[in-house]
Order: C-alpha cells, then sequence, then structure tokens
C-alpha cells in the first residue's frame, strides 16, 4: 500500500514545491520510490496552472533537485487518499485544520519543522516570495533539515502497516 504526503503552503509556487522536490529526492535515496507518494498543494488558487518561481527553481537546480511542477489549490477532499499533510507555515496548518472534517483528517496535519529537532520554538518556514534569492536558499536549508527526521517517521509508519 503506498503511503501518501502532500506539502502545502499558500500558492504553492514556492515552499511546497521545495519540499516537494527534497522529500522526493531522499524518499528515492531510501529505496521507497514505490511505496511513498509525494505531491504539494496550495491553500489558494492564485497560481493555479503555473510552474514554480524562477527563484524556487535556482535553488532547487542549483542543489540537484527536480524543479518540473505546476501548482494546484488543495481541495479537501485529498484527505481521504493522503496520510500525512505537511503544513510550511502555522498559518498553512490552520487552515488545513479548520478545512478537516473528521478528528483522523486533523491527526494528518503537521508542521514540516517539527521533525527537525534543532527546530527549536519557531516552526514556520518563512515565505520567501518577497524577499531576494538568499531567502530562497534558507528555505531549502530548513526544508532539507527537516526532510530526514520527515523520513524517518514515514518509515516508522510504513513498517507499522507491514506488521
Amino acid at each position: 500500500m503506498t503511503f501518501r504526503v502532500c506539502f502545502v503552503c499558500t500558492g504553492n509556487i514556492c515552499r511546497s514545491p521545495m519540499a516537494e522536490s527534497v522529500f522526493r529526492a531522499r524518499v528515492a535515496e531510501a529505496g521507497l520510490d514505490g511505496l511513498v507518494e509525494v505531491d504539494s498543494a496550495g491553500t489558494g488558487d492564485w497560481h493555479e496552472g503555473e510552474g514554480a518561481d524562477p527563484r524556487t527553481v535556482a535553488v532547487l537546480d542549483a542543489h540537484g533537485y527536480d524543479s518540473d511542477h505546476v501548482a494546484h489549490r488543495f481541495e479537501p477532499s485529498w484527505f481521504g487518499r493522503l496520510d500525512l499533510l505537511i503544513a510550511l507555515d502555522t498559518g498553512h496548518l490552520k487552515a488545513l485544520r479548520r478545512l478537516a472534517t473528521t478528528e483522523e483528517d486533523v491527526r494528518k496535519v503537521r508542521l514540516l519543522r517539527s521533525y527537525d529537532p534543532a527546530a527549536g520554538a519557531d516552526l514556520d518556514v518563512p515565505d520567501p516570495y518577497y524577499g531576494a534569492r538568499d531567502g530562497f536558499a534558507e528555505c531549502l536549508e530548513m526544508v532539507e533539515q527537516a526532510s530526514e527526521g520527515l523520513l524517518a517517521a514515514v518509515r516508522e509508519r510504513l513498517e507499522g502497516r507491514a506488521a
């Protein structure tokens, strides 16, 4: 059975596609390609159908990640097919929890940086959209650090399914 993860930010052109690309690479490196499906979406439809922000693409490309992406909006009906929804900041976390119709759906929603033990109290990945390219590099660093813990958590959940 496939484990499905979806990363969610505001417009699905900066943080969530970055997290999707990084996590997909971690899943492939771990040999879990056929077991874990990775996607991303936005809380709104502002950029639906567009590619990732050129600064996101540049940072991903510079670090060897796939940057092929088309933005789309998260639909509440997706809760049923997803195992884990990863919010990039507390605003996204709240938005997703408001859309959840069951306690099970609420439990599927987590903040990405909650998987990074070094993150401290501030678990938001800052929105780099209105800043310079270095903000995108900082975002990538935060995503990479949290992805290791997320991969460990997903692997644990997969092992639990096999038991």
